[in-house]
């Protein structure tokens, strides 16, 4: 079975739409369905055509995004969770099977996000001062907007909009610190419609300008068959191996995590393949699907496209996208470092073997069949790479997806990816002389094979069905951006960010004066503890709202209140990003709502809780490495305070608690442990793991009996006994 098979790709669609909120699409009759697709594939066109040759004027261009994403998502979303399983039956009040009111509510949205684009040229003499009229369309908007959030992410980031701006009207009423003038919904509509402060404002920008690309970009790429290649090269690397299929899973999900930014894409696909593998060779069904879905929210963070959060990053921070990838790129490693010595150690103490080598694919027959799937990633690096936007980046990654998908001639794929490395050389990139003929080119070839065979004609269908699977993917993700502007829009409007943050460390500060007074003076500083506890708090709240907010509105609403509190503790602006950023991932596999774990859990027969709860554990390295580089910058490479020392000091201290604590909870390290060596080696783990020379060493010093205990067993196990 492979994850190219037109059944698995059936059933993987289906658990996705199962546990993911944003693709849990109504069924529709073959007209309406065709309507819906052309539209589809019109928004992914405009988005391809203005990556390649220019986006428009940014209110244009966000408003004809958001125009296309909310009245799309009101024909593919229904109202109900009643009528997500049927196509209902078409009726005067109900033509094509979507009822009147939700036709003209898509019309609304449509609208209303296009009259701003429209008094465009009035806009600088309307803000500040609304009609009627802008106030009724901004009205129309939010009230849109807020039920086609609900339909399409769920209802926690919709009431958390209702709820600012009604913290924004009745400020006068708040208590305490949080009072405020407060504003009438005239201003309120001002601030969140017609400035670039509320719906209009970054986070739709980058959802309009970055996201779309790269979700479409990842469809493609797994379409042509870029996933198989990394699923199989995985196996060949780590299948034989104690404990082979899990290996594989840490792996695949690692590779197939740089073309996919979705926690729950990555489990189900890589997932198809490894569950049952895992099970197979003697894995208990839950630690099976824990394996798979800890190691798929590693995707989320994995370069060089790790979702919506990673492009937010760019324009808040107002660095480089390369920045940002070069940032993640350690952390990422520690998350798979961490989850691949659980694993590793759970298979030596289970006594867990390899695939047999009759299931392992040759490594010489996987390159020599999939080595042109390699080319759009990288097409798409060397783009980014060269200097060149993100979008220009996707754009030409999209286009090669579509040569190798028509193609797999080796000429054409090598001449295409040395026509764009001899187009950066020559400065020709973006010349319009270079582009159309290369894209009149990619078009030929696409329609001889359209035209030269059934089989042809199939692979060029999917290819546009691709178009319409990445916009149908991206509409949601739209939404809930949008809806953050709102939330946005209000702290800025109420400066209440300031005082949240005021609030958190002072806090802080109370909770650590208390921690101070437990210890002997001179044990802990109290700035070091006030930190600590700034960002215990921070991270408790980043997972507790990622139960019920996609990991986009998390790292928004959390940057928003959190940054701020960090930087009056003098954490720079980009480590604090990515403190927020990997903590509202983690969501995905804590419970009570685990979505990738629960869809893992689906896969493998098992208790969802139970595998909640494992793959929590499993994943435990992405939620201490966060502490890591907020006390340890260096590890991030691109901060001020990189040196080499550090960097090493640093990693290598996450790399011995890392494998510290993995032993404690397998209960294995060399040989199987007693119940005070797990306790004493995962208690030595974190003085390890923090970044002082201090605390690591006093952790050595403590894990120092147990490794000790293990090396002298793990002899005695060695000498044979005498007959």
């Amino acid at each position: 079975m492979s994850a190219a098979d037109p059944s698995v790709l059936i059933e993987n669609r289906s658990l996705e739409e199962k546990f993911d909120p944003e693709m849990r699409f109504r069924p529709l009759p073959p007209g309406t369905a065709w309507l819906v697709a052309g539209l589809l594939l019109a928004l992914s066109f405009f988005h391809y055509y203005t990556a390649g040759f220019g986006l428009l004027r940014e209110a244009t261009h966000r408003g004809i995004h958001m125009a296309f994403v909310l009245g799309l998502i009101f024909l593919v979303f229904s109202a109900f969770k009643s009528d997500q399983d049927r196509i209902a039956p078409s009726t005067w009040w109900r033509p094509g099977s979507i009822s009147l009111i939700d036709w003209a509510l898509a019309v609304a949205a449509a609208v209303s996000s296009l009259y701003v684009p429209w008094i465009f040229s009035d806009l600088a003499f309307r803000v500040g001062n609304p009609s009627s009229t802008d106030v009724v369309m901004g009205t129309i908007l939010i009230l849109v907007l807020l039920e086609a959030t609900r339909r399409s992410v769920g209802w926690p980031l919709p009431v958390i909009a209702i709820g600012v701006m009604l913290y924004a009207y009745f400020g006068p009423s708040m208590p305490g610190i949080l009072q405020h003038p407060g504003a009438s919904w005239s201003n309120i509509v001002n601030h969140l419609y017609l400035t670039s402060q509320g719906i209009y404002g970054i986070a739709l920008g980058v959802v309009a300008t970055y996201v779309f690309h790269y979700v479409l970009f990842g469809v493609l790429a797994t379409r042509v068959g870029l996933g198989k290649l990394f699923i199989d090269l995985a196996t060949c690397v780590a299948g034989r191996y104690a404990g082979g299929p899990a290996k594989v899973s840490i792996f695949g999900s690692a590779l197939f995590g740089m073309i996919s930014g979705s926690s729950i894409a990555n489990t189900v696909t890589v997932g198809s393949l490894t569950i049952p593998a895992m099970i197979r060779v003697g894995y208990q069904r839950h630690f099976a699907a824990a394996v798979e879905s800890a190691a798929s929210t590693g995707g989320q963070i994995t370069p060089p496209i790790m979702g919506a959060a990673a492009f937010l990053m760019v324009e808040f921070l107002n660095v480089s996208y390369q920045t940002v990838i070069l940032a993640a790129v350690v952390p990422a490693c520690m998350h798979f470092f961490g989850v691949f010595m659980q694993v590793h150690l759970e298979a030596k103490r289970s006594g867990l073997q390899g695939l047999p080598a009759e299931e392992l694919p040759r490594a010489a027959k996987v390159i020599r069949e999939g080595w042109q799937t390699i080319m759009p990633l990288a097409v798409l690096l060397i783009v980014l790479f060269s200097g060149f936007t993100p979008y220009l980046a996707a754009f030409w990654g999209i286009t090669a997806c579509l040569v190798v998908g028509a193609s797999r001639v080796p000429a054409i794929t090598l001449g295409f990816l040395a026509a764009i490395v001899g187009a950066i050389a020559t400065g020709m990139l973006t010349q319009l002389v270079f582009v159309v003929p290369l894209l009149a080119l990619v078009l030929a070839l696409l329609v001889a094979t359209f035209l030269r065979s059934e089989a042809g004609k199939a692979v060029v269908l999917d290819l546009v069905d691709a178009f319409v699977v990445g916009a149908k993917y991206a509409i949601g993700v739209g939404a809930a951006a949008a809806t953050v502007g709102i939330i946005v829009g209000i702290v800025t409007l109420t400066g209440v960010g300031f005082k949240i943050s005021f609030i958190v460390t002072s806090f802080a500060a109370q909770l650590a004066q208390g921690f101070m007074d437990l210890v002997p003076a001179g044990l802990a500083d109290m700035k070091a503890m006030t930190l600590f506890f700034t960002l215990l708090m921070t991270a408790v709240v980043c997972i507790l709202l990622g139960c019920g907010v996609p990991t986009t509105a998390n790292y928004i609403i959390m940057v928003t209140v959190a940054a701020p509190a960090l930087g009056l503790l003098g954490v720079q602006p980009l480590v604090a990003h990515f403190f927020v950023f990997y903590y509202g991932v983690l969501a995905d596999i804590t419970p009570p709502v685990a979505l990738a774990a629960y869809a893992g859990a689906s896969m493998a027969g098992a208790d969802p809780f139970r595998t909640g709860n494992t793959a929590f554990r499993l994943g435990l390295g992405k939620a201490l490495v966060p502490f890591v580089f907020v006390y340890g910058p260096a590890m991030l490479i691109v901060t001020p305070e990189f040196t080499w020392p550090g960097f090493l000091f640093v990693t290598a201290g996450a790399v011995i608690g890392i494998v510290f604590l993995s032993a404690a909870f397998a209960g294995y390290g060399l040989t199987s442990m007693r119940p005070w060596e797990r306790w004493l080696i995962g208690l030595a783990a974190l003085p390890i793991i923090a970044p002082d020379v201090r605390t690591t060493l006093i952790g050595l010093v403590m894990a120092s009996p147990v490794v000790v205990a293990q090396l002298v067993k793990a002899r005695a196990a060695m000498v044979p006994r005498p007959a």
